[in-house]
């Protein structure tokens, strides 16, 4: 195996309401809602830089492709990292995200750059 990540998904608990945050609210590109005429086949794609996509799926699609009961969702089970260049851009992102719905916690210094 090569080390490397082509397509991160993302299970969510309401496509649309998930596409309209990453497309409207962060400016990410995509075609839209996919393969709604699938069952269980509706998910939107968003390219990234570097040839890596996200995708997004409804929980219940995930739970049922992988044979295992949905669960409640946790925001400890992962994270995903934006890194910019300055604290400037930092401040930039937080207030984008936060103008297109999402709940934010202030910039913190870590250890470990981040």
């Amino acid at each position: 195996m090569k080390p490397r990540i082509t397509l991160v998904t993302l299970g969510v608990g309401d496509l649309e309401r998930s596409v309209a945050f990453y497309r409207d609210g962060l400016g990410l590109a995509t075609e839209g809602i996919v393969g709604t005429e699938f069952d269980g086949g509706a998910v939107a794609f968003f390219e990234l830089e570097r040839g890596v996509g996200l995708a997004l799926y409804p929980r219940s699609a995930i739970a049922q492709d992988a044979h295992v009961p949905e669960a409640p969702p946790s925001p400890t089970e992962f994270t995903l990292g934006h890194n910019v260049a300055s604290r400037q851009e930092v401040d930039e992102v937080l207030a984008q995200a936060r103008a297109a719905g999402a709940t934010v916690d202030p910039a913190l210094d870590r250890a470990w750059g981040g």
